[in-house]
């Protein structure tokens, strides 16, 4: 089975969207559908949904099958669009992935199972049963600072060897060493998508498709423009924007993800800035300095940061 369509679309600033609550904590359908309208309308080159940014942890198996819904509606194949499917429960991430083709996404996001911490051979079948139930081509998310476990290069080439339709994987693993096994060893061809902000940049002189970078949730021209910038060949402009997003980026890290992101969005007229508990906004001074922050990528409506 050939995915080269999706290979050769799925690249550049794949926007990671948040899942917008209300007061009450449901969810606000017609915000995420403005929020997607305008990754569009700047630049994003694909959208993804209930990934780390868009909370799923804390949202209900048929929560996620909406949001997935909402966005593809939304999308309506506009660019392309690979939602979060993937669940510390191995049935919950089946379901969701033949969800995900059944709503006509072009590509599925499988994150690493977390907090179980299974053995690499656990990892193996758990993906590639994931792999072998549906047409549609996987992402495995690789994410160790979430799930406590790394999957290893040999377990990538395993797998990418078995299953045709596994295509890529986006990497939230601050080790570069092993960012660069994973193409050596799964072949150039391989999607290789960074999810760490700082290694955006560096992950395109490798051989890189991309991103899956939370700050394009905020930024997403400079974000898309970066990547741009470097597909026509002005590596210049797309390292000043490197540097120049790197405020930005340690900012909106400075608290768990996606909490700085919303709290930023929310002074930016986007959203409510609401999360479900566990979860929280930043603290206030925290906030204040996001605001300081913000002020220099964005012209910020005259109010006072969400409390």
């Amino acid at each position: 089975m050939m995915f080269e369509d999706v290979k050769r679309r799925l690249r550049g600033s794949i926007a990671p969207v948040i899942t917008p609550f209300n007061e009450d904590e449901s969810i606000d359908f017609k915000t995420m559908s403005d929020l997607i309208n305008w990754q569009i309308e700047s630049g994003s080159h694909g959208i993804s949904v209930t990934g780390t940014s868009g909370e799923p942890s804390s949202l209900t198996v048929k929560e996620r099958e909406q949001v997935m819904e909402n966005a593809a509606k939304t999308i309506n194949g506009r660019v392309p669009f690979a939602p979060g499917t993937g669940s510390v429960n191995h049935q919950e991430t089946l379901h969701l992935t033949k969800v995900a083709q059944e709503l006509g996404a072009d590509a599925a996001m499988v994150i690493v199972p977390y907090y179980n911490r299974p053995s690499q051979h656990a990892l193996y079948k758990h993906f590639k049963a994931v792999a072998d139930s549906v047409d549609i081509p996987i992402i495995i998310y690789n994410i160790p600072g979430r799930t406590a476990v790394n999957l290893d290069v040999k377990t990538y080439a395993r797998l990418v060897e078995d299953c045709p339709n596994i295509i890529g994987s986006k990497e939230a693993n601050k080790d570069f060493e092993h960012v660069n096994r994973v193409l050596l060893n799964c072949g150039r061809d391989f999607l290789l998508y960074s999810g760490i902000e700082l290694l955006c940049y560096p992950m395109l002189t490798i051989g890189g498709a991309g991103s899956i970078s939370a700050t394009a949730n905020v930024a997403p021209v400079q974000v898309a423009e970066m990547h741009n910038a470097w597909e026509e060949g002005n590596y210049e402009r797309a390292l000043e924007l490197h540097y120049d997003l790197m405020p930005l980026n340690d900012i909106l890290f400075a608290d768990t993800n996606p909490a700085p992101v919303k709290a930023a969005l929310g002074m930016m007229g986007k959203i409510k800035p609401v999360l479900r508990k566990p979860m929280d906004l930043p603290t206030q001074q925290l906030q204040n300095e996001i605001r300081e922050v913000l002020k220099k990528y964005v012209d910020l409506p005259d109010h006072q940061p969400a409390r």
